[in-house]
């Protein structure tokens, strides 16, 4: 059972369900496999809650 862990921002629901497709088929195209049995977990993270570079994403876009 693939599981495949995606963190991101925050999405729409209508981008999340584009991406689990594609990633679905991406995997099954890759690595063969029937693509009932890939798990996709989305893990949506805030701008506060992310920092690159000693920066938080938030304070980047101020």
């Amino acid at each position: 059972m693939p599981v495949i862990r995606v963190e991101m921002f925050k999405r729409t629901q209508e981008q999340k369900r584009y991406l689990i497709k594609e990633l679905t088929e991406a995997f099954v195209k890759t690595c063969g496999g029937n693509k009932d049995s890939i798990k996709i977990l989305i893990t949506e993270v805030d701008k506060n809650d992310w920092a690159s570079g000693g920066i938080i994403i938030a304070d980047k876009e101020n």
